[in-house]
């Protein structure tokens, strides 16, 4: 998007929960806005600056220049120490963060003309932190939410905050849910925030995902990381409650992948191109999933016992997290030899577009959900908390390219036959096949998505223009 003239471009702020499964699209969408010759800053918790640059292999010292723009990046302390903290303790976190970002995030809008950029000219936030769209309202900034989840659970929070169909409860928690333009949904297939019978910490989560709900009124649209074709129906459904603009897959916005440049990345890449066509399971489940040891050794000997070559993403314990460190049983890797390699992260872009990569075992994350049905690559689906559980149902029984190994019951251990049996299902035989052909149909939508006049194009370049609108206004009426 070019600039009037000499004027200053647009300028965007983008605020995310530091968090891999929000980072990840936010910046994405930073990406792709400053290739649309746009100022954007990133901000996030200072805390998670170092975790921010591994994870997406990236400097954040100096501004990163896409096409006519760029992206920044601003970080505030949320008044925590980095050692010993558990951020994922919500219940004692989230007020916290929410008084850093009440007292900081004016300061930081202010201090943008003050160091000689331009005003901001919109504010974006995603879920986790509703709390941006009332500071945005509070010093007269436009806001916009991005959502990081499917539609279809946009649609499910939507319908459960306005109690427009019935809901699972504690009295009745088996019954159906029945939401215009989604499958009819078990009780178990909700997102585990909604589920009466789950443990307390989901139902906390849960308020702070309505809360984003509660102030939709307040963001003058909503961006998702999907594409109209995905979830046509809900599109059609939600457009009667709010403005929302698909515009993903995001990661393909700007056109190309990043380059794959550390050391484990290039060695992930390195070892995949020694292996065959379509031989290669891709093994990871995101950032926040932690398993039991009980778990790690089933899934070990389930893959072993199926015989697929594999690369498997093993991420260290987090001790702010309160993990406990788990490892592979006594002689698996031994067993395994040459045919499996495991790192503590991946490059997974670059990995599931790889022509060795055959399938992608995965918790169900909806940015790997998007990711691999825009490579068109098969999942196996072992979905455990949140948006995951709903995301693995639209993997196997809408978008047509899974095969369901549990439905995320807490506590639950998965064992190594019904791991074995899964695998083989999604990489042998006619399923296997079945699987492959549907994912290549959504690989081809996503690439019309985002291709120039496609969807996902034209509702970005109205977002910006939208913005600028309203910026211009803004200018007239001070």
């Amino acid at each position: 998007m070019a600039n009037e003239g000499a004027a200053q471009p647009l300028h965007v702020l983008l605020v995310s929960f530091a968090a891999q499964g929000f980072i990840s699209p936010t910046l994405r969408l930073g990406k792709l806005l400053a290739s649309k010759g746009l100022l954007v800053t990133f901000i996030t918790t200072q805390d998670f600056r170092k975790l921010l640059e591994k994870q997406n292999d990236i400097s954040t010292d100096h501004p990163l220049q896409f096409g006519t723009g760029s992206l920044r990046f601003e970080f505030f302390s949320d008044g925590l120490p980095d050692e010993g903290t558990n951020r994922l303790d919500v219940n004692s976190y989230l007020p916290v963060l929410e008084q850093a970002l009440r007292e900081k995030l004016p300061l930081i809008v202010k201090s943008q003309p003050d160091n000689g950029r331009p005003p901001v000219s919109c504010i974006v936030n995603n879920p986790f932190i509703p709390w941006v769209c009332d500071i945005a309202e509070e010093i007269a900034v436009p806001c916009a939410t991005l959502w990081v989840q499917s539609c279809g659970v946009f649609s499910t929070y939507y319908h459960y905050l306005h109690k427009l169909v019935p809901f699972p409860t504690d009295d009745e928690p088996e019954i159906e849910i029945k939401i215009p333009g989604l499958p009819v949904l078990k009780a178990d297939e909700l997102p585990s925030f909604l589920q009466p019978r789950r443990p307390e910490k989901f139902k906390v989560l849960g308020k702070i995902m309505l809360a984003q709900f509660e102030r939709l009124p307040k963001a003058f649209c909503v961006l998702t990381d999907g594409f109209e074709a995905l979830e046509k129906d809900t599109h059609g459904v939600l457009s009667k409650f709010c403005k929302l603009r698909p515009i993903g897959p995001l990661f393909k916005g700007t056109k190309t992948l990043p380059a794959a440049t550390s050391d484990v990345a290039v060695d992930c890449i390195k070892w995949l191109d020694s292996r065959p066509a379509s031989s290669v399971v891709y093994i990871s489940f995101g950032t926040i999933v932690h398993l039991s040891q009980q778990q790690v050794d089933e899934l070990a000997y389930g893959v072993l016992n199926s015989g697929v070559s594999f690369l498997w993403v093993m991420r260290p314990a987090r001790k702010d997290f309160g993990q406990t460190p788990v490892d592979f049983p006594e002689g698996f890797l031994e067993k395994v030899g040459d045919k499996g390699k495991v790192v503590d992260w991946a490059p997974q872009l670059q990995v599931l577009g790889h022509s060795a990569v055959k399938c992608f075992f995965t918790h169900c994350g909806w940015n790997s959900s998007v990711e691999t049905l825009s490579f068109g690559v098969p999942v196996v689906c072992f979905p455990h908390v949140g948006d995951q559980i709903m995301n693995c149902k639209f993997l196997v029984d809408v978008f047509g390219i899974g095969v369901r190994l549990w439905r995320g019951e807490p506590g639950k251990v998965v064992p190594r036959d019904d791991v074995k049996k899964c695998l083989l299902e999604a990489t042998v035989g006619e399923k296997a096949s079945e699987l492959k052909k549907n994912a290549l149909k959504w690989k081809k939508a996503s690439e019309e998505a985002v291709a120039e006049g496609g969807s996902s194009d034209r509702n970005i370049d109205e977002f910006v223009e939208e913005v600028r609108a309203r910026s211009s206004a803004i200018r007239s009426a001070s």
